[in-house]
């Protein structure tokens, strides 16, 4: 038992005497392969949404429940608005975040090598600017020169998008421009506290819905919308049909046309690709349905130019989810995808080497042998060609140790064959040297 353990144990070390290079190059390109492999994604991060049980909020908390699903814990963070989120970004306080399309200035040469930072994984639904005033009809902004207008808290995007407008139609920014908003703004305006109010907010949100049934207040329908539309890229012109908001009092009475930016999803460039991927997937699942503004699977796309696409979500929009990740777990896909980026080059490499190394083993093993048949060539010679009767004690020395060799070389049992017929061979010099004994 022992002596086959032994022999067992031998051959493996002829094995990897001779595989050793193999092993070498093997784990080379193991390790040349594996400065391309992505790092495993993190199981957290963080977004920074928007103010409290608002639509930016709303959104990111189901896009939570949807990564924790995948095993990925979304952390969300209510913030003031757009700018706050801007900046929480910027100081990578958050992975991920909501910024309304105009927040951003788009940079001036679009083939700019200036890297921002920041990735845009596209626009994910449109937010309707309202405009809602007292008084007479108003359809140009300019018309609101001197009135009492809420525009917004301090760091939100309506502020911002509110003082472009306004400054573009040269009205005066100064106190009579208040920082309201939300049902904050709206119960301002029912009371005439205000003349008007500035609101981003879907066309189902509770304060749209208040305002369009209250009495004395009016919806502003841009008369250049047109206008708007071209002079400032991230806007789309949109129409409220004439009466969708309640058919029987026919509100609003007659079509009306708002502009809307559209809110970005916009992560750090330093986002696990992956991540971005499980992100649009929950993007899709959120934003892909139809409403008053949208059709069916309009959302999530490249519509605002202001930061540079994403790869990855490039890759998104031409050809979907990664194969893995749509038939496997998100965790198996990535570690599967990982595995072959990693295994691939190997096995490449493994394949040719492969072929080579039976032979070289057998020549390896071979070599053994053949060493005492050179032994035993020159022996033979020598009785031959250089016979001294003085040395027959010497050769017979020299034939016994070559027999005792051959009979304890440690050979695989596929190779025993090479040893039986070297022992045959060392008889038949034996035999050449009684034959040369004889004749003296």
């Amino acid at each position: 038992m022992m002596a086959k353990i032994k022999a067992g144990l031998l051959s493996l070390r002829d094995l990897l005497a001779t595989a050793w290079w193999i092993v070498l190059v093997a784990g080379l390109g193991f390790a040349i392969a594996f400065q391309f492999v992505q790092p495993a994604p993190p199981n957290h991060m963080v977004m920074s949404s928007g103010g409290e049980s608002g639509a930016y909020d709303q959104f990111a908390r189901r896009y939570a429940a949807i990564l924790a699903r995948a095993g990925v814990t979304l952390e969300v963070r209510t913030s003031a608005g757009s700018l706050q989120n801007l900046q929480r970004l910027q100081a990578g306080e958050a992975d991920i975040a909501f910024i309304q399309g105009g927040v951003i200035a788009p940079p001036a040469d679009p083939d700019s090598d200036v890297d921002p930072g920041l990735w845009s994984l596209g626009s994910v639904f449109y937010e309707p600017v309202w405009v809602f005033y007292r008084g007479s009809t108003m359809t140009r902004l300019s018309e609101l020169q001197g009135k009492r207008v809420a525009v917004g808290h301090e760091g939100s995007g309506i502020r911002q998008l509110a003082y472009t407008l306004l400054e573009a139609n040269e009205v005066s920014v100064g106190e009579q421009l208040l920082p309201l908003t939300g049902l904050e703004a709206a119960e301002e305006l029912q009371q005439g506290r205000i003349d008007a109010a500035f609101l981003i907010a879907a066309e189902n949100a509770p304060v749209v819905q208040v305002l369009l049934r209250s009495p004395g207040v009016k919806v502003m329908s841009f008369s250049q919308a047109s206008a708007y539309e071209r002079r400032y890229p991230f806007l789309t012109r949109l129409t409220l049909p004439k009466g969708v908001a309640d058919l029987v009092r026919d509100f609003p009475p007659e079509d009306v046309r708002v502009l809307a930016p559209t809110a970005n999803l916009v992560a750090r460039d330093d986002l696990h690709p992956a991540l971005q991927t499980l992100l649009l997937q929950a993007a899709r699942e959120v934003h892909g349905k139809p409403g008053f503004f949208q059709s069916a699977g309009e959302f999530p796309a490249y519509m605002d130019a202001m930061l540079p696409l994403s790869p990855e979500a490039e890759r998104f929009y031409k050809s979907g989810p990664p194969f893995l990740q749509r038939y496997l777990p998100f965790w198996l896909a990535v570690l599967v995808d990982r595995m072959i980026v990693l295994l691939v080059p190997i096995v490449a490499l493994l394949i040719p080497l492969l072929r080579v190394a039976p032979a070289l083993y057998s020549w390896r093993v071979r070599s053994k042998v053949f060493r005492c048949y050179g032994e035993l060539r020159f022996l033979e010679d020598d009785l031959k060609n250089h016979f001294d009767p003085a040395k027959v004690a010497d050769y017979r020395q020299r034939l016994d140790a070559l027999d005792e060799e051959a009979s304890v070389l440690h050979v695989p049992l596929g190779f025993t064959d090479l040893t039986y017929t070297l022992r045959e061979h060392v008889n038949l010099v034996r035999n050449i040297l009684d034959k040369q004994e004889r004749s003296t």
